[in-house]
């Protein structure tokens, strides 16, 4: 009995002693499996580093791979707005020098660290007394840095550099899984012959514009459909794969046309529809005139040895005037689309004013044609 009670009151003064540290790995990992927002998560992960750490200044990092930068994704501490547009290359500062290197560095008290100290004393406007910084790493990369400055407890006690990486592979874990929702939520939006958005995520968009002109967010904004003329004759005089090659770059023409502020989508076969969000008519009908003309005059696949040229049947509609639901403006859309197709081709037709341009004279479509100039 006595050895039981003993044995009671060492499991109390252990639970006693770790179970503050306890409860943060509790709260970070109910953070991870009850949400998928990442910057919820790294916030709650980040805010109990600081809770046990007390920095004067903290920040989470991130790797951008196509520039090999970091970049500050939660910076807390004076200049925070200034950090937020800050890039620090790979290798430059302390920062740089962890995410090149995957190593850790942790100083407690610069002034007795001759390199830090120098360090310190050249950029006095940063106030360093201590530093902690630690790569968030996973599958051999670096993926961030989790840097604390002026922290007030020992960074050097063993069970303290234990915390801080356990911590930082819990932000390693809800990066990865955050990148691979954004994986599969992007594949399953995008066409993967262009890759623009698919026809399933145009019917969603079309959803929230309608939702947001209920709301008074936004009054209007303009649809426009535009079917290939005669796409059929490339499969046949050159195979599937050349098709969907010019279909990728007759999408990547659209997308160019009409900005990052609008969007482009794949509806099926050769077609593709182009959302105008808060654009009405008369600007809609410029921005699809100006479409029509650049890709009657764009040569593809120059870099494959062929100048293959096309146009396009374009129907434009506008919501609320042309349909006051998703079914209706699709409709809209699509009949002025077939108004083309069925007559001149190579044209635009605005619901409510039919036919706008004067095409060409006809020619043959959809061959090489050959490079003047």
């Amino acid at each position: 009995m006595r050895g039981f009670l003993g044995g009671k009151r060492n499991f109390e003064a252990i639970d006693s002693s770790q179970m503050d540290h306890l409860r943060v790995f509790h709260d970070v990992a109910r953070a991870l499996t009850s949400s998928l927002e990442l910057d919820e998560i790294l916030h709650t992960i980040m805010n109990k580093m600081a809770s046990f750490f007390g920095p004067e200044r903290w920040s989470l990092m991130m790797v951008d791979e196509a520039t090999n930068e970091l970049y500050y994704a939660i910076a807390v501490g004076e200049n925070e707005q200034t950090l937020k547009g800050l890039r620090v290359p790979l290798g430059e500062g302390v920062a740089g020098w962890v995410a090149a290197t995957g190593n850790t560095l942790v100083v407690p008290d610069v002034a007795l660290d001759p390199h830090w100290l120098n360090f310190s004393r050249n950029h006095p406007e940063l106030n360093i007394q201590s530093i902690a910084c630690l790569p968030v790493r996973a599958n051999n990369r670096t993926l961030g840095v989790i840097q604390l400055l002026n922290s007030k407890l020992d960074l050097m006690s063993e069970f303290s550099i234990s915390f801080l990486r356990i911590l930082c592979d819990y932000a390693a874990i809800a990066i990865q899984n955050a990148r691979s929702m954004n994986l599969i939520q992007e594949l399953t939006i995008t066409d993967d012959c262009t890759g623009l958005y698919n026809a399933r995520h145009l019917y969603v968009s079309l959803e929230e514009q309608v939702k947001l002109a209920g709301h008074g967010a936004r009054s209007q904004f303009s649809l426009l459909f535009v079917d290939l003329d005669r796409f059929k004759s490339v499969n046949d005089t050159h195979g599937h794969l050349i098709g969907s090659a010019l279909l990728a770059e007759i999408g990547d023409l659209l997308k160019r046309c009409i900005g990052p502020e609008n969007s482009a989508y794949r509806y099926g076969g050769d077609e593709f529809v182009a959302l105008l969000p808060g654009v009405g008519k008369d600007a809609a009908m410029a921005a699809t005139i100006e479409v029509c003309k650049r890709l009657r005059n764009a040569r593809f696949l120059e870099s494959r040895g062929l100048s293959l040229y096309c146009t396009g049947s374009f129907g434009l509609a506008t919501y609320p005037e042309d349909g006051n639901s998703v079914p209706a403006i699709l409709r809209s859309a699509d009949k002025m689309m077939y108004e083309v197709k069925n007559s001149s081709r190579d044209n635009v037709a605005v619901a409510g004013r039919g036919l706008i341009m004067n095409p060409p004279m006809p020619t043959p479509l959809m061959m090489n044609r050959p490079k003047t100039g």
